[in-house]
């Protein structure tokens, strides 16, 4: 039989070199794609720059300085008034302030009007004392017990309105209060208020505090100023 394929028609014979042809396009579009590059917001784009405007920036201006002032006009030349001879000068008089030894001097004492002084607890020499305090060694250590027990008093005898309960009324009260001289309370005012339902609780508490060993100054009783905070706080 005799074949029908001709030597010319015979892919076998070019396969070698559609073989390189691929190889050859195969490894151009590899380095075309490798050389290829890519931006997100173009090839202009060189970065997003940021900066906090925290610091106060200092504009300097290079201003010439004023002219100094016209130098102040000269003062005007001093009158000299001429006195005649003839004027005549009254004679003052002057009662001698010297004391016979016989005249009876009265010597007047002042008073210090210390009565109604009220000090601040920083500058008595002896700060005044809880009840139960004053066994203990230091003036810290009493002064400390005082504040405790102040404490103490006002969480046991602190009861919350229940008005201001149910309104959500809270908050942090001040009392002024003075420890007479006698040891017992008085003046019992608000320094810095919440609401007048939590206020008059706070004043009825303080005026419960017991009698106090009173400050001395100068190993005297005086009256003295203190201030306590309380917080009023719904649970």
């Amino acid at each position: 039989m005799k074949t029908r394929k001709s030597a010319k028609a015979d892919a076998e014979n070019k396969k070698s070199l559609f073989l390189l042809i691929g190889l050859t396009a195969s490894l151009a579009f590899t380095l075309f794609f490798l050389e290829l590059k890519s931006y997100e917001d173009g090839p202009g784009q060189l970065g997003k720059m940021s900066y906090d405007d925290d610091d106060e920036i200092a504009i300097i201006t290079n201003r010439t300085p004023p002219p100094p002032p016209p130098p102040p006009p000269p003062a005007p030349p001093e009158v000299i008034q001429i006195v005649e001879n003839d004027l005549e000068i009254e004679e003052v008089e002057f009662e001698s302030t010297e004391t016979d030894e016989s005249e009876e001097i009265e010597i007047i004492e002042e008073v210090e009007d210390a009565e109604d002084e009220i000090f601040n607890f920083a500058v008595v020499e002896n700060k005044p004392i809880f009840p139960g305090c004053e066994n203990l060694a230091t003036e810290d250590e009493k002064f400390m017990c005082f504040n405790q027990n102040i404490m103490q008093h006002i969480g046991k005898k602190f009861e919350f309105p229940e008005l201001a309960r149910q309104m959500g009324i809270q908050g942090k009260v001040y009392i002024n209060f003075v420890i007479e001289k006698n040891g017992k309370v008085s003046n019992v005012t608000i320094a810095r208020g919440v609401d007048k339902l939590i206020d008059d609780e706070a004043i009825r508490v303080i005026k419960l505090l017991p009698k106090f060993i009173p400050a001395k100054q100068r190993g005297k009783p005086v009256r003295m100023q203190y201030t306590v905070p309380i917080n009023a706080r719904l649970q």
